[in-house]
């Protein structure tokens, strides 16, 4: 038993645009220094960029995107016997949406030249396809579960 207080999770309520949790989370990882209405015009101006280059619904992309990025295993480091094996895990529902949030931006901000907004606009659209380098990090991580998965008899 822990010894110190329970802690209580904050609920993340919507956007004021879309109402959805996952927007509201990505704004709150995308923004920087507590600029918060700035973060909110980056992210709602690459929804603008997404509907104008597909035509399609940008929230649709935009959940899509999350989706193909979203990691299923990771691997963890376990120290058995004076040894470190990287073990394979599953990835609660909660740490995938984190991860997949913070690849895409990292990704994002990797890319070069054009503003924030038009980095986002071509990784959401790369990653609602499959391709881009945060579904690479993404299948990565599946890959070096995969590789791993002899030593999944040690997680306890």
């Amino acid at each position: 038993m822990p010894r110190r207080k329970k802690i209580i999770k904050k609920e993340i309520s919507g956007d004021p645009k879309y109402n959805d949790h996952e927007v509201d989370t990505f704004i709150n990882l995308l923004m920087w220094d507590g600029k918060k209405s700035l973060a909110y015009k980056i992210f709602y101006d690459s929804m603008d960029g997404v509907k104008n280059k597909t035509s399609e619904d940008p929230l649709s992309v935009f959940k899509k995107a999350l989706g193909n990025v979203k990691p299923r295993v990771e691997v963890r480091a376990r120290r058995v016997g004076g040894a470190t094996y990287q073990i394979p895990v599953e990835v609660p529902s909660n740490r995938s949406l984190a991860l997949a949030i913070r690849w895409m931006i990292k990704s994002a901000r990797g890319r070069k030249g054009k503003c924030m907004a038009d980095r986002l606009v071509d990784e959401f659209i790369e990653s609602a396809k499959g391709e881009g380098p945060s579904v690479k990090k993404k299948e990565d991580t599946h890959k070096m579960a995969e590789s791993n998965r002899a030593f999944a008899h040690y997680r306890w």
